[in-house]
């Protein structure tokens, strides 16, 4: 588990990370959210001991990172953005060299990475030169070399950033799978990515935390009125009016025709869902339904709303 408490990281006068909070169970894959610039990469190298941070707590499993950085660097995997691969080096050479440097040798070392080709899907390539091969693979090599340890925790900067769609399905489902044995916490600034892989979502911008819940809670506390859009046929503007006075959690907004369909906006309270009471007035007025359709907010909509284009340092 990870708790961060008032955390804060300034650069001269500039505040890239602003008395933020937020835990991390594990078991969850939380997604950190936030446009270029708003104090993702700083963050995630405080948590992993890479930066100090100006004021605030971050404990890991109970221990402080300032005291306590070797052990949790220990307890963490670290990919960062910018992935340090040595190219020139073949992918079972480089996994050799980390485990070395963890101290993980002769069988364990055999265990480790049969453990990490595995998971990682890297037989393939394993005794390829890194320069060799593929954006994707190399994000496949750069996740083998955070895991080679066994980690606990998993800690992603922009992992499937410069890839094709192909490739980002790949490393969605990796992570999606490594989701279900260890916390991963992991950054991006494309909406999509986060929405698809992770089972909660915080936003950041400008270095302070903006929103911080699951997608269904977000949708939740950030949405307004559900806009209905209705088509059907043989309804009038005056019946569409009278609809508003029948059901007053229903408020009417236009209607436009086409041919013989009507095209109907109407407008209700997230906390009220009146379209039983649509559908039978409907009917009763002899209507004829073609279709109904509930507009909510999507993740865009609650992003653009809560961040805004000027960007602080990383």
């Amino acid at each position: 588990m990870i708790s961060v408490s008032n955390l804060s990281k300034n650069y001269g006068n500039v505040k890239a990370v602003d008395s933020i909070s937020f835990d991390l169970k594990d078991g969850e894959v939380v997604g950190f959210l936030g446009a270029n610039g708003a104090g993702k990469t700083t963050t995630l190298k405080m948590i992993t001991g890479y930066l100090v941070p100006t004021n605030g707590e971050i404990k890991v499993n109970g221990l402080d990172i300032v005291d306590n950085t070797s052990e949790i660097q220990e307890m963490i995997g670290y990919l960062p953005e910018l992935n340090p691969l040595y190219t020139e080096m073949r992918v079972y050479d480089y996994l050799e060299f980390l485990g070395s440097i963890r101290n993980i040798k002769g069988s364990d070392f055999k265990q480790a990475l049969s453990r990490v080709v595995d998971k990682c899907g890297l037989s393939g390539v394993v005794h390829k030169v890194i320069a060799d091969c593929s954006k994707g693979y190399k994000q496949r090599i750069g996740l083998a070399a955070a895991m080679i340890h066994d980690p606990k925790i998993l800690i992603l900067d922009e992992p499937v950033t410069g890839l094709d769609p192909n490739q980002i399905v790949e490393i969605r489902s990796l992570i999606k799978s490594l989701g279900k044995e260890k916390l991963v916490f992991m950054s991006s600034h494309i909406l999509q990515e986060i929405q698809a892989t992770v089972d909660k979502i915080i936003i950041i911008d400008k270095g302070k935390i903006v929103a911080n819940g699951t997608n269904e809670e977000l949708m939740s506390d950030f949405m307004g009125n559900v806009s209905l859009e209705m088509e059907v046929m043989k309804a009038t503007k005056k019946s569409a009016q009278e609809l508003q006075a029948k059901i007053p959690s229903v408020k009417f907004i236009s209607m436009e025709k086409s041919g013989g369909v009507q095209k109907v906006n109407f407008e209700y309270p997230k906390d009220k869902d009146p379209r039983e009471d649509i559908f039978k007035y409907a009917v009763k007025s002899k209507w004829v339904i073609l279709k109904m359709m509930p507009q909510t907010t999507n993740l865009e909509d609650i992003f653009r709303n809560l961040t805004s284009s000027g960007a602080s340092n990383e």
